[in-house]
């Protein structure tokens, strides 16, 4: 839950400062982006460089960088992360925390932080205890911080006492485990078949008939279904994009024909479908069964349609299921995308046109309209894994709406 996830890191003047180096390394094996904020009493413990390094990114420190009129902006930190960690939080960083002192980049970037606020104090057992300092960690809990609460226990006492700050893997597995109660989870105990990528028609052993399609915009639909819940049935053309999320069953399939045998096999089982895929609409009526030679000048390939696998799920489809159709047009787009609709017995199309900019194969980006019997939604152009989550949002609307 942690991937793509952006991080502010707080380090304050610990001795535990050089767990944070941990802290980084298993955040960024997450797939987490994190950006350093240290306390000057923090650089005592551990150097700027040494962080700055981990994170690819320059550790903030001081107000002003130079002393050219540049600054670092907190409020835009506030704005940037996901999540703020700080890590280790000595008591001095606490009680300033509890009371507003701003007295350097660490707390105005906490007193400008939109997003949930991390705290694992670090201290001897005596300072933890003190009722200042719980005093203090109930404040922050009653504006709404999450306490790490410190390593206990016998076995901690043995060894370094109580209260020291709690070991980087247990404060990042609670932080993957907020952002993944944050997740919607209403597709739970759902199937849904999503179908990705292009289609290859051969024409020879080393020769075919393709399409551009990356499959980018299936597979940000088959991460977002699985991220809600789901159990995903995916099939998908020739692409080189790997799945993530252990829900996700890939099913790789080469031509139209073997998309179609693999959806109609899968299709009766699932609670909906997402048909993403760029199917070739035709395929070479005869493969030639060794590489076809230049003898001539002209090479004329005889094509035949290909099965409809929409048409033909649509035709099966029960009451209870829900089919989402794509429809990339060029011309008379929304004319022609309501035709399909209901041609094919979809529940919603979504309409992608070329003639739009930041739309269409190879790009991260797509601007769709979502378009059912009764309503017309446009969208702006977003990153594929917006795009797939506004998708995703419909379908399982509708899925509720049926059961």
């Amino acid at each position: 839950m942690l991937k793509g996830k952006k991080i502010v890191l707080g380090i304050t003047g610990s001795i535990a400062a050089y767990k944070a180096c941990q802290i980084i390394r298993l955040l960024v094996k997450a797939g987490a982006e994190v950006q350093v904020v240290i306390t000057p009493a923090g650089k005592e413990f551990i150097t700027p460089i040494t962080l700055s390094a981990l994170t690819s990114k320059p550790v903030i420190s001081e107000f002003f960088s130079q002393r050219d009129g540049t600054w670092h902006s907190h409020v835009s930190l506030g704005l940037w992360a996901d999540a703020m960690v700080i890590a280790p939080a000595t008591a001095s960083t606490i009680g300033k925390m509890a009371h507003g002192i701003a007295d350097n980049m660490l707390i105005t970037t906490y007193l400008s932080m939109k997003a949930p606020v991390f705290v694992a104090p670090a201290m001897d057992l005596d300072m933890f205890a003190h009722p200042s300092t719980q005093n203090n960690l109930e404040i922050l809990k009653s504006y709404g911080n999450h306490i790490i609460e410190p390593a206990s226990g016998e076995l901690a006492s043995h060894l370094v006492g109580k209260g020291r700050m709690e070991e980087p893997e247990t404060i990042v597995e609670e932080l993957d485990r907020f952002f993944e109660s944050q997740e919607p989870n209403d597709l739970k105990g759902k199937r849904v078949m999503i179908t990705a990528g292009p289609t290859y028609e051969k024409i020879d052993p080393v020769r075919f008939i393709g399409n551009y399609s990356s499959g980018k915009m299936g597979f940000a639909l088959a991460e977002a279904c699985a991220k809600r819940g789901a159990e995903v049935e995916l099939i998908s053309g020739p692409v080189t994009i790997d799945i993530q999320h252990p829900n996700i069953k890939r099913t790789n399939v080469e031509s139209a024909q073997q998309m179609y045998e693999a959806c109609m096999q899968v299709f009766p089982t699932c609670n909906a479908a997402i048909l993403c895929a760029a199917v070739a609409d035709f395929t070479v009526d005869h493969v030639a069964d060794e590489k076809i030679k230049r003898e001539k000048d002209d090479l004329v390939l005889q094509l035949k349609p290909t099965q409809d696998i929409a048409a033909n799920l649509g035709a099966i489809k029960t009451a209870s299921q829900v089919m989402v159709g794509f429809a990339l047009e060029t011309h008379n787009e929304m004319t022609n995308a309501q035709k399909k609709l209901q041609k094919k017995n979809l529940d919603f199309i979504v309409l992608n046109s070329l003639q739009d900019e930041g739309a269409g194969f190879r790009i991260d980006t797509n601007k769709i309209t979502i378009i059912s019997a009764t309503e017309e939604k446009p969208f702006p152009v977003k990153p594929k894994k917006e795009v797939a989550e506004d998708i995703v949002s419909e379908m399982a609307r509708i899925i509720s709406t049926k059961e």
